[in-house]
């Protein structure tokens, strides 16, 4: 049995990585909460369209490189890690899956194409059944049409196509809603979106319990996402810690520094094999993925607050200031922890799947 990333899933990883470093360094990330932001959004998507980034989950007579949600994971892991605003998630991962098991062939023939260079972005709304309502949040379904809204919205600001999920489970592909408004947020990388729908036409598709794999997905996709944020702000530690000095020696001498940035270390690693086996079990072992995928996103949730509150220590009072851009990290682990369920909401769910809750 294997237990590492195989040479092409490492080369995959190691060419987005050198690709992210210089499409998406911190002076970009500034610029997205301003007017700008949604030109930056779109040129970074644009160039990773031209590395087949959008295509790959995508089966290959679609037009995609038809990998599985390991690398898919690896790509989130890397995206996490430079703070990208990209569709991802919705556009690369969860709408391909969605139409792979639901779609009929008409659907899928028109949208996995499109998908697969990039063109049409994807805005997912599937957090009600999954998370729960909330202020007044959720949407129906009657008669191919949608009423209602969905809340928490993800990559929906100026997003080609709607994946909507009603309050039943079942999904649909709206071509748009009646309003979208933009939800306040602490991570300017991840805009959230309020839609609103009126009476509003949509296709529906098949009702076969297509959104308990898209919840396991987008479970593992943020798991992914916060592992790599809370590396760069390890590694950002580390950094800062053989460079910064105080009282004539640099503050990674000191042993309280050193077990700062080891606990940090401990706990990261084996969160890394969690996602991995998770996304693996995804494709693999299908009998274990919702267990593996709540796990994942359970405890990632955890130890990447750990690590981000940890890291902000160590950069001591700087840590706290724009200068580092250490909040862009901490603030997207700290929105990864929240969307489609807090830890709590995901144990719970996790004893509903072992039958340990009714």
């Amino acid at each position: 049995m294997r237990f590492a990333l195989s040479e092409e899933q490492t080369l995959l990883q190691d060419s987005l990585n050198r690709a992210l470093a210089d499409l998406v360094p911190l002076e970009r990330v500034r610029r997205y909460p301003g007017e700008g932001g949604p030109a930056e959004v779109a040129d970074v998507w644009m160039h990773l369209a031209e590395l087949g980034l959008p295509g790959l989950t995508i089966p290959e007579e679609q037009g995609g490189l038809g990998l599985g949600m390991l690398e898919a994971a690896l790509a989130s892991e890397s995206l996490g890690k430079v703070a990208a605003a990209s569709p991802f998630i919705g556009a690369t991962v969860l709408a391909p899956l969605a139409l792979k098991l639901a779609g009929t062939e008409e659907q899928r023939r028109l949208w996995l194409p499109k998908l697969a260079t990039g063109a049409v972005t994807v805005g997912v709304a599937i957090s009600e059944p999954i998370a729960g309502a909330r202020d007044g949040g959720g949407v129906t379904a009657a008669n191919g049409r949608l009423s209602g809204q969905a809340l928490f919205a993800l990559n929906a600001t100026g997003a080609d196509l709607l994946l909507v999920a009603d309050r039943s489970g079942g999904l649909h592909l709206a071509r748009t809603a009646h309003a979208a408004e933009p939800m306040p947020s602490i991570d300017v990388t991840r805009r959230l979106t309020a839609l609103t729908f009126e009476d509003t036409p949509a296709e529906a598709l098949a009702s076969n319990g297509a959104l308990d794999r898209l919840r396991d997905a987008a479970w593992i996709m943020l798991a992914a996402d916060t592992l790599g944020a809370a590396q760069a702000m390890l590694d950002k530690a580390v950094a800062y810690a053989k460079e910064r000095k105080q009282f004539g020696r640099t503050i990674g001498s000191f042993q309280a520094v050193k077990h700062l940035c080891a606990e940090m270390a401990a706990e990261l690693e084996p969160a890394r094999a969690l996602v991995w086996y998770a996304a693996y079990a995804f494709d693999h072992a299908p009998d274990e993925a919702p267990l593996m995928a709540a796990h994942a996103k359970a405890h990632l949730s955890e130890i990447g607050r750990f690590i981000a509150r940890t890291s902000t220590e160590v950069h001591g009072g700087i840590g706290m200031t724009d200068l580092l851009g250490l909040h862009f990290w901490f603030k997207r682990i700290g929105q990864n922890r929240q969307l489609l369920g807090g830890p709590e909401k995901v144990r719970e769910i996790a004893a509903r799947i072992q039958g340990l809750a009714a």
